[in-house]
Formats: structure tokens, C-alpha cells, sequence
């Protein structure tokens, strides 16, 4: 490696003095230190060519760097930034509305069993009028204001459900000593059992009941339960006497089975019509079908005889 030259300080030539100005001064000096860079620059770019074209100590060519502009297959992919985004468009996020599906509150649901908005406003209008039926009133602070119970005369832990929808006064331990009177009756068990109609049931003056939801499915009607006691005392007030309601309730039973019997016999007379239909059917399709071949001349005056191919039967015939 050659000596490093060095700019040795300007020094005046012999005893000769020069008057130079300041300002040519200080432009002597800059050249000077411009042209030390410019030397470093050139030892620097001298080293860096030797030592790349020497072997390591692996016998190796040693690594140098890959510059941006090179076309080797090796260089590095350098990932472009994506864009900034323009500030003056303001705060906003993007959605692809055809893609966002109703997740329910966050529950997973399937895409064909989604709520209908009809169902989902009568639940609610089912959920309200359950409401409105379950309040409770009142409490008073004052002993002997507070309502007790029509049985036992004592207790004053009624049913609020049982005083505010039925307007009894019953405690929880004679509701549940006397199911004769205090059990609860269905819909069905009143229609069945009673022989009450529809009209009859939702007349709420008459047999009021209470709303719950329905045990089979969320989303059907509510669940309408009526009082015992009360159900009893319209079923006899409409029929005059148990005896006349068990009455009818036979007359009924025994047209139900003659409209089954009925029906049932209808259903067999349609069954043996079918089969006679089918074994008359088997029979005309079991006969035998004349196949007649070409018709043969037997005399003088057109006449001719076609004969079946299978069973020999002849059939006259006259040509034209």
C-alpha cells in the first residue's frame, strides 16, 4: 500500500513574503482542505477495490454489498410503502355491506335460520303483555292494610300473580293444600274437559287467565292458564249441572266415534272398489289379442278371411 500523501501547512517560499488579503486567505485554505477530501475519497475507494479482489481466509470471495441498481437474481426485493392517505378526506372506515352478516349479539347463528323481523316484534309484544300481567302491587307499611288470605284467614303471603290476574286472595301454602280449587287449567284442558270454546276462553271478563311463554317453542303464542275454581263455576253457569255437562260430553265422545266408524268404512269401501277395479283390470289385460295376418280371397265375389296369427280365429271380411 503506497504512503499516505499529506498537505504540509502553507508555508512562504524562502524569504519572500506574501501580502495576501484576508479574504485570499481564506480562499487558499478551503482549496486546501477540499483537495485532502478529495485524496481520502481516493485512498478509500483504492482499499475497498484491493481488498474485494483478495480471497478470505476461506478462500472465498469476500462479501460486498449489493447495490439497489444491481440485476442479480439474489438482490433483495425492497416492499414499496403503501400510498398515505390524504388527510383532508377526514376520519372514516370502509365496509363491504354485502359481506357483513347479523351475528345476533355475538352468538354464532346460520345463515338460513335467521330471525324473521315479524317473529321478532311479536316476541317482543308477547314478552310485554307477560309483563303487564306479572306486576305485583304495592306493599303498604301498615299491617292491616295489607291483604291476607281467603282461606286461612292468617296469612298475608298471597300470590300477588293469583290476586292481581284472578283477583283471589291466596297464600302459597293453601294454593298449593288445595289444587282442587287454586291448580291451573290449559287452554286445551278447558277446551277438552269443559267443553268451552275459543270465543268463550278469551273473554278475559269472564275467565281471565294468565301468559306464560310456551314451553314448546319460543316462538308460538303464549301459553294461557286459567283457574280451576273459575273455570268450573262458567262451565256450570253455561251447562246448568255437572250432570248435563258429563252428558254432552258422552253425546260427543260417541259422535266422534261414529264419524271415525264412518270414515273408516268409507276408507274400506274405497279400498275393495280399488281392488275389483285392479282384478278386472288383471283380467281384461290377461285376455287374448287377435293378431290377424293379411287377408286371403275365398271367392268370385270380394270375399275374404283374415285369420289370427297365434289362435287361428278367422274373421270375414269383404274388399272394396
Amino acid at each position: 500500500m503506497p504512503d499516505r500523501f499529506t498537505t504540509p501547512p502553507p508555508q512562504p517560499a524562502g524569504n519572500v513574503e506574501l501580502n495576501l488579503t484576508p479574504e485570499q486567505v481564506r480562499r487558499v485554505e478551503l482549496n486546501r482542505l477540499k483537495a485532502k477530501a478529495r485524496q481520502r475519497e481516493l485512498e478509500q475507494t483504492a482499499s475497498s477495490s484491493t481488498s474485494h479482489e483478495q480471497p478470505n481466509a476461506n478462500n472465498k470471495r469476500p462479501l460486498q454489498a449489493i447495490p439497489a441498481t444491481s440485476t442479480s437474481p439474489t438482490v433483495p426485493v425492497r416492499k414499496e410503502k403503501p400510498l398515505k392517505r390524504d388527510s383532508r378526506l377526514g376520519k372514516y372506515f370502509e365496509y363491504d355491506l354485502s359481506k357483513m352478516v347479523n351475528s345476533k349479539g355475538g352468538f354464532l347463528v346460520e345463515d338460513d335460520m335467521e330471525a324473521n323481523d315479524d317473529e321478532r316484534r311479536k316476541e317482543k309484544e308477547r314478552e310485554r303483555q307477560r309483563a303487564v300481567k306479572n306486576l305485583e302491587p304495592p306493599v303498604h307499611l301498615e299491617k292491616e292494610k295489607n291483604p291476607k288470605c281467603g282461606e286461612c284467614l292468617v296469612s298475608m303471603d298471597i300470590d300477588h300473580q293469583f290476586r292481581n290476574v284472578f283477583g283471589v286472595n291466596v297464600c302459597h301454602r293453601c294454593k298449593n293444600d288445595k289444587p282442587e280449587k287454586y291448580s291451573l287449567l290449559t287452554k286445551t284442558e278447558c277446551r277438552e274437559d269443559y267443553l268451552l270454546t275459543d270465543s268463550e276462553l278469551k273473554d278475559e271478563d269472564e275467565l281471565p287467565h294468565i301468559l306464560k311463554a310456551n314451553p314448546h317453542k319460543a316462538t308460538w303464542n303464549n301459553m294461557m292458564l286459567f283457574l280451576r275454581m273459575q273455570v268450573e263455576a262458567f262451565a256450570l253457569k253455561k251447562w246448568g249441572t255437572f250432570e248435563a255437562l258429563d252428558a254432552e260430553f258422552v253425546r260427543r265422545e260417541n259422535d266422534k266415534k261414529k264419524k271415525k266408524g264412518k270414515k273408516f268404512e268409507e276408507g274400506l269401501k274405497e279400498l275393495r272398489r280399488r281392488t275389483r277395479e285392479g282384478v278386472w283390470q288383471k283380467r281384461r289385460d290377461a285376455e287374448h289379442q287377435h293378431v290377424f295376418g293379411d287377408a286371403e280371397i275365398t271367392g268370385d265375389d270380394g270375399e275374404a278371411v283374415q285369420r289370427c296369427r297365434e289362435c287361428g280365429f278367422e274373421v270375414e271380411i269383404e274388399l272394396l
